[in-house]
């Protein structure tokens, strides 16, 4: 009589242990798939104007957030265009702190925009990594 209650217990745990590893596996998949789509470059380029706000914020995750007024646009005809922000983050404290010796001063800033970031990295889709002055 014990034999066939073991008999009938044992197929049970291998369905649920191959059930978890399939779960296990699937959610592994996702994760990397997604980590790869956060993590892919959509466009490089430069940005120029004055530098108006360098903060670090947020409550658990802190992230390094700024504002670029890139100014108006002059027209031929002499119309000149609203001004613009250009709204970025920074992933690194090196380049924060160019940033902060910067803040109000005409910079070039040298992005990447990503498809989509995670949340603990900042709330733009554009990351600034390295700032140099418009001469």
């Amino acid at each position: 009589m014990e034999n066939t209650t073991n008999l009938i217990t044992k197929p049970k745990k291998n369905k649920f242990k191959k059930f978890a590893l399939i779960v296990l596996i699937s959610l592994v998949i996702i994760w990397f798939i997604y980590y790869f789509i956060c993590g892919m470059t959509y466009s490089e380029g430069t940005r120029s104007g004055i530098l108006t706000k360098i903060s670090k914020k947020g409550f658990v995750f802190k992230t390094y957030e700024g504002d670029l007024n890139i100014g108006g646009i002059s027209q031929g005809d002499g119309t000149i265009m609203p001004t613009s922000q250009f709204k970025f983050s920074v992933t690194e404290s090196k380049v924060y702190d160019e940033l902060q010796l910067k803040e109000g001063k005409k910079v070039v800033l040298h992005y990447k925009q990503v498809i989509k970031n995670f949340f603990w990295q900042g709330d733009t889709d554009y990351f600034i990594y390295d700032v140099s002055d418009v001469k």
